[in-house]
């Protein structure tokens, strides 16, 4: 462990974020377990440089930051609901995942009676971002939990924010995402019209990339959007239902968001068509083929 480090990072969840997360923590030096409700064999833990928990007391007692990276409210809801029930004196919960925020302020009372503070630190960004510290971490939750997280925040993330209280952090990131979703509806959009109108993908992204729309995200997905690769940054299920997430809240608050819920509903259709698990860049590609 590198000198100075003294918290030890437990990470609840192993998907493609959780194991980021834990390998880029394992990496800068921090002691590292991990635990995930389908095990974590030997193997997997070795190769990721963390140690296995095979529950979640043993994840708890053994660490001094409890990292949530987890697929939604109910996961979320559920993991947290057994990990107030150990001691949780002293610690910190960090909920990496992108859920409602009303979720983690539910659960923050419990939290704290077990001895705990809490922080919402929703990342914005895929994997290969995390492992190069170069993803977006929006934090809420107070002063001084916050920056307890704030150097494990700036392994992961080289703009990582304190947005303001609990729960706000997520709030920021559905701000983030849907304009990353609205991006991804008006890409969608203009592929179809650019190839009936005679274009080729490689011709449209080669204008694109050079100008003023090109982003992180776009320059990003270009060998996907080309057909180059096939890695998956970002799953398309998961697209899908922070889709739905974003746009149940910005119903609930009142506001029509009808890019978002077109968003929604290319996300959905490409999902029920059988590419939940191909990169999200893939609704516009798939778009473009078969314009």
């Amino acid at each position: 462990m590198a000198e100075g480090i003294a918290e030890r990072i437990g990470v609840a969840g192993l998907g493609r974020m959780g194991q980021a997360i834990a390998e880029s923590c394992a990496k800068a030096g921090y002691s590292v377990a991990g635990w995930t409700r389908s095990g974590v064999t030997p193997e997997a833990a070795q190769a990721l440089g963390i140690a296995p928990c095979q529950t979640l007391a043993e994840l708890a007692a053994g660490s001094d930051i409890v990292i949530l990276s987890l697929f939604d409210d109910a996961a979320v809801s559920e993991v947290l609901g057994q990990l107030v029930q150990a001691n949780l004196s002293g610690k910190l919960v960090v909920d990496t995942s992108t859920v409602s925020p009303g979720t983690l302020r539910a659960a923050e009372a419990a939290v704290n009676v077990a001895g705990a503070l809490a922080v919402d630190a929703p990342i914005s960004g895929g994997p290969e971002m995390v492992r190069g510290g170069v993803s977006g971490v929006f934090m809420g939750g107070a002063e001084e939990a916050v920056q307890r997280f704030a150097p494990v925040a700036a392994i992961l993330s080289d703009k990582a924010a304190h947005i303001g209280d609990l729960g706000q952090g997520l709030a920021a990131k559905i701000v983030n995402n849907t304009v990353i979703g609205g991006y991804l509806e008006i890409l969608k959009e203009a592929v179809q019209t650019g190839k009936r109108a005679g274009l080729t993908m490689e011709a449209m992204m080669g204008l694109l990339s050079k100008s003023p729309v090109a982003n992180p995200f776009l320059m990003h997905r270009l060998p996907v959007l080309l057909g180059e690769e096939g890695w998956v940054g970002f799953a398309a299920n998961g697209a899908r239902k922070d889709a739905i997430l974003f746009w149940e809240t910005a119903d609930a608050l009142g506001v029509e968001a009808p890019a978002l819920k077109a968003y929604m509903e290319s996300a959905t259709a490409f999902v029920e068509e059988g590419g939940g698990e191909e990169d999200v860049a893939m609704i516009v590609r798939s778009a473009y083929l078969n314009a």
